[in-house]
Order: structure tokens, then sequence, then C-alpha cells
């Protein structure tokens, strides 16, 4: 499974639109372990860019803080699961958090 996270100054970026770049985290859930990782630098964010792009990279997952329901639509249209209202911590902890079932969301901070 790979899991993509926007990420802005090392932590997760609120806005998935809005990052400098995406880790991109591969994890094994039988043993729950991250099992590999990578930062890439995403391309011009425009509408359905982005979900095509992760596509493209293998993305089963993405976890967010926010995200326009527009853009959950374009994820949703490539079988990647979209995950709103994370806290802005590590990828690895997000990721890690996700796979042990203990992530706790709250609300979409995006209203668009």
């Amino acid at each position: 499974m790979k899991i993509a996270l926007p990420i802005a100054d090392g932590k997760l970026c609120m806005h998935f639109g809005h990052c400098q770049e995406f880790a991109l985290v591969e994890c094994d859930e039988s043993t729950k372990t991250i099992t590999g990782s990578e930062r890439k630098v995403p391309p011009a964010h425009e509408p359905g860019v982005l979900p095509q792009w992760l596509h493209q990279e293998g993305a089963n997952v993405i976890i967010a803080g926010g995200m326009g329901m527009r853009a959950q639509q374009f994820f949703q249209q490539y079988g990647i699961q979209v995950v709103v209202g994370a806290p802005a911590n590590t990828p690895e902890q997000v990721v890690q958090q996700w796979i042990n079932g203990q992530l706790v969301t709250g609300d979409n901070i995006c209203d668009h």
C-alpha cells in the first residue's frame, strides 16, 4: 500500500493543494510497518492534476488536513481512498497512526 501526504515544512499540510511536496509512504498492512518513503515535488496545482499524478505514482490512499469536494471526487474516480481532518504531524507519525487504526481525524478544514 502507498499513502500520499501533502507536506509543508516537514509536516502534514492542512490543504493538499497548497503543499511544497508530497510524501509517498509505502507500508505493509499485515505487519503494520512502514517499508519505504520518498518525497516528490508535485506538478502545478490545477483541477484534476494532482489526483491523476498521485494515481500514476501508485497511491492507494491520500491523507490530508483538508480537501475540497471536487478534489475528493477526482481521487475517488481513481480509486484512491481520501482521509481528511488529519493533524499536522510528520508523515511517518500520521501513516503509523493510520495503519494502526489510531489516527484521530477532525473536521475537513477546506470548505470549497
